[in-house]
């Protein structure tokens, strides 16, 4: 039966609109005009009150509901994980994983694609994080697994092979020439991370195809005057795409506002980075043998180190609103239709409009959410509140 949705401001990915209803007809949208001209064959849900807009998609998901991707490759864990974070208005992601052996990442891969193939909605794809990176620049990942691309890797990533967005973060200036350009005619997405690299380097790379930045100023060669760095990289090249955690820890609003002022408008997107915590009661859990603790709302490792966050993406939305003071479509769109277009799925998720897949959220004025759609797939969540 189609649902009508009534009662709630609807945010279209571009506008505001009031007094409207939405209809949902098994996974896809109708979107409608008036109250009046509801269909008579569906059935209304009111949602009495409250903004409902695009289903968020987060492109870094390292774990979530108890489960972290990297200790468990399996399709049950990434079903888990998507549980976890749809309270938090997520409703497709890029499960993530971080460094580790060639073997562990290979198995994330065939996890991926058997959930894609078991028809799993929410799994948009993969991002791989690590291993190619700068020991100075590792943050949590482990050094015993840090390394270079060898032929062997550039091999196994060319053939990925799917109906699945791959992308692989990497720090450019440990890449051979020709690799990253490899990569991409491949059909990889590329982005640098955990880099100390050169302005110079950073742009040499960009030339093979880096397309995006993974967590914007964390782990990277920051911007001064004299040497750009990855930072000034990210600001200075208009096409690519940056990520940026807003959670108060790993960036400060004023650089999330600096940020906005320097890229061209829809180049930065929000994630999570999120750990198995969101979406779970446990406070600690724990990757390479170590425990990572929850404290004071940031997930650090025993040397301080930030590993991770501990958000939901409802949380970086409201974030970015009330704290970096970002107009509340602009928030959304961040969310949502950028990270949509970043992988070039914007024709059927990021926007509510006719005929495009029914992933939706809905959320009320202190930014809870109370209600989520997954490919029409209604789910309530009264009980849950941001943190």
């Amino acid at each position: 039966m189609k649902q009508a949705l009534v009662g709630a401001r609807i945010f279209t990915g571009d506008k505001f609109l009031d007094n409207q209803v939405l209809i949902i007809d098994g996974d896809k949208l109708i979107f409608t005009a008036e109250n009046d001209n509801v269909v008579h064959d569906a059935g209304i849900i009111d949602l009495d009150g409250g903004i409902i807009a695009p289903g968020f998609i987060d492109l870094q998901v390292n774990g979530g509901g108890g489960s972290f991707f990297t200790n468990d490759t399996s399709v049950s864990a990434l079903q888990t994980m998507l549980d976890g974070h749809r309270p938090t208005g997520t409703t497709s992601m890029l499960p993530t994983l971080i460094s580790d052996t060639r073997d562990t990442h290979q198995a994330g891969v065939r996890a991926v694609a058997d959930a894609v193939t078991s028809g799993m909605s929410g799994i948009l794809g993969i991002h791989i994080e690590g291993p190619f990176f700068d020991m100075d620049k590792r943050g949590a990942h482990n050094a015993r697994y840090i390394r270079e691309m060898e032929p062997a890797d550039t091999q196994w990533l060319t053939e990925i092979s799917g109906d699945f967005a791959t992308m692989i973060t990497l720090a450019p200036e440990h890449a051979h020439t020709g690799q990253i350009k490899t990569l991409v005619e491949a059909g990889l997405i590329v982005c640098a991370g955990h880099s100390n690299a050169h302005y110079e380097q950073v742009m040499a790379g960009i030339d093979e195809g880096i397309s995006g930045f993974t967590h914007l100023y964390n782990a990277m060669r920051p911007l001064t005057g004299r040497d750009p760095g990855v930072v000034g990289a990210a600001f200075a090249s208009d096409d690519t795409w940056c990520a940026i955690i807003c959670d108060n820890h790993h960036v400060h609003s004023g650089a999330v506002r600096a940020a906005l002022n320097a890229k061209p408008n829809g180049k930065l997107y929000l994630v999570t980075d999120a750990m198995s915590t969101v979406g779970s009661t446990q406070k600690s859990f724990s990757i390479y043998g170590e425990t990572i603790y929850e404290q004071d709302g940031a997930l650090v490792n025993a040397e301080g180190r930030l590993a991770g966050s501990a958000i939901g993406m409802i949380d970086a939305v409201r974030i970015c609103h009330q704290d970096v003071g970002v107009e509340l479509g602009e928030c959304l769109r961040m969310a949502s239709l950028y990270p949509a277009q970043y992988l070039q799925l914007d024709n059927q998720l990021g926007q509510i409009a006719t005929g495009w897949r029914a992933d939706l959220v809905h959320f009320d004025n202190d930014f809870n959410v109370r209600n989520t759609w997954v490919a029409g797939a209604h789910q309530s969540h009264t009980s849950v509140e941001s943190t």
